[in-house]
């Protein structure tokens, strides 16, 4: 399987977006995403207590950083399960290194910099326990996660872009607060399995504002104040989405790919996050876009995204029960 599939694999929807991409940048975000994919396998994994998960991932940090052979990791997850794609993509992290080694130095570092602190950073909150206590801790998690891919993202594209170069200092900031937004977004969408599997990334702060514990939150006889938290969540959200259109309308119209791969994660959770407003199935099992609305969201920005009105209009238009026109004039 070569790096492509195992990107289709993994990730239907980034795929979508990756290949929109140049050629090189393609081959580069494919397999950085893979690399990250790797921290989340030992990271996720059911088949492995947290501190043997924070074990892996400081070893994961110190095969990318060349203090130890891949074989190292991957001889110690050989016993799970290869036809899960995210753990056959971590058995096969030496394949995608020497893929890695073959893109320009300067890219190498980037990419080796950011993986190496995000399975850091994973690895610390395994240690710290399936909770998190304020909004603060939230976002530490969250821009380990995914607030270092929009740096690294914001990098990549400063290397190919000359015009993405000279704004790199006032782009990193909207990068950081893009991947809180869609960590945040993701948050939501899988409260349900996260507490199936223990954890539960919904600040204590936010439950303990409406009287809930930890397990309360998802009773379903405490629902209307359930619902009062996602609210609280969604707010949070929308904080961190309202960035994400100076960041997109920072490329250039005529590089209208590299727009695209970055509207469409984008506006997916623009759209997940309107889904999961006063939603129970948030609770209950999981809000998340159907197919037809991928694909309504792919054609609208493939014929519109060229404009930068439009993208402020896009957004309110998702997120908000707004009519077009109103939508139009607070655009405008």
């Amino acid at each position: 399987m070569n790096q492509y599939e195992m990107l289709r694999k993994v990730s239907r929807t980034f795929a979508l977006s990756i290949e929109q991409l140049p050629r090189i940048l393609r081959d580069i975000l494919t397999i950085s995403y893979l690399l990250f994919r790797v921290s989340d396998c030992l990271e996720d994994s059911a088949a492995m207590d947290s501190e043997h998960k924070a074990q892996l991932l400081r070893l994961w940090a110190c095969v990318l950083r060349g203090e130890a052979s891949p074989e190292d990791l991957t001889g110690r997850i050989s016993d799970l399960d290869h036809n899960d794609p995210e753990v056959y993509v971590a058995q096969h992290a030496g394949e995608i290194l020497e893929q890695l080694h073959r893109l320009p130095s300067e890219i190498q570092e980037v990419v080796n910099l950011h993986v190496t602190e995000t399975s850091l950073g994973m690895a610390r909150w395994q240690e710290h326990g399936p909770f998190v206590e304020n909004e603060e801790a939230l976002d530490d998690y969250m821009f380990h996660v995914a607030g270092r891919v929009g740096y690294l993202l914001t990098e990549v594209f400063a290397w190919y872009l000359p015009c993405i170069r000279e704004r790199k200092e006032q782009l990193m900031p909207l990068a950081r607060e893009l991947g809180l937004a869609l960590q945040t977004v993701n948050v939501i969408r899988g409260m349900r399995k996260d507490y199936e599997r223990g954890w539960v990334f919904v600040p204590q702060t936010f439950y303990e504002r409406v009287g809930l514990t930890r397990d309360g939150l998802f009773d379903p006889a405490n629902i209307d104040r359930a619902l009062n938290v996602i609210s609280m969540l969604a707010d949070k959200a929308e904080g961190h989405l309202q960035y994400g259109v100076s960041y997109i309308r920072a490329f250039p119209r005529h590089h209208h790919r590299i727009r695209l791969a970055c509207m469409w994660p984008y506006f997916f959770a623009a759209k997940t996050l309107a889904l999961s407003r006063d939603n129970v199935n948030v609770i209950l099992a999981e809000a998340k876009m159907s197919r037809d609305q991928v694909k309504r969201i792919m054609c609208n920005t493939k014929l519109f995204g060229w404009s930068n009105q439009w993208l402020t209009w896009y957004y309110q238009y998702l997120t908000h029960p707004l009519s077009r026109s109103k939508a139009l004039a607070e655009a405008t």
